[in-house]
């Protein structure tokens, strides 16, 4: 990255390398993208990408890390509803299947054991603390805070790009997608329902 300020120019470039990176990394993974691919599509060259993100790894990194922080962002936890949390997970998996696809190449390629990305990156503190809040406020089951915000998230990618059964598209019917997420809803309440 740059150390001087980007020109509205420069932001702009930037902007469409990591658009069409993320694409390109979603498809083919870490190994199988490729940077001349990437630059083609992006109209721009290999030493401008170069120049902001140092390598291929590190432009990866950075749009996995703000792949991260948009889910954060997008789908903030709610303690008092963790099923609707559920739920709002699955509607943005269907908006944007490239962000479990990018997690799903770091798992394989990077980290195929433990959390996917180094503690001091981990953005799950905050939801951890949520669970943790809730069970003392006796809206949720006690277990392992941490198990349980996996178990909830795992639920709702039950028909997402990384399912073993079905790959859900934001292209099927409505009263489908709104099928699933009642059984979602009522599935994550009886597992998180207090003991």
């Amino acid at each position: 990255m740059p150390d001087k300020p980007l020109t509205s120019r420069g932001a702009a470039t930037r902007q469409r390398i990591m658009e069409v990176a993320t694409q390109e990394f979603a498809q083919y993974g870490i190994a199988g993208a490729r940077v001349e691919r990437i630059v083609a599509t992006a109209r721009t060259n290999k030493a401008q990408l170069y120049g902001y993100f140092g390598n291929k790894e590190r432009l990866f990194d950075a749009i996995f890390f703000g792949s991260l922080e948009r889910i954060m962002t997008v789908v903030p936890i709610d303690t008092a509803d963790l099923a609707d949390w559920a739920v709002r997970l699955y509607d943005e998996y269907l908006r944007r299947p490239d962000l479990i696809r990018l997690a799903t190449w770091a798992r394989l390629e990077r980290r195929p054991t433990g959390h996917l990305v180094d503690d001091v990156n981990r953005l799950d503190e905050a939801k951890v603390r949520a669970i943790t809040d809730a069970q003392t406020a006796g809206l949720v089951r006690s277990g392992d805070p941490f198990d349980l915000m996996a178990m909830v998230i795992a639920m709702s990618m039950a028909w997402s790009p990384v399912s073993n059964v079905y790959a859900a598209s934001d292209q099927e019917p409505a009263e489908l997608h709104e099928r699933r997420r009642t059984l979602l809803r009522d599935s994550v309440q009886r597992v998180i329902a207090p003991d």
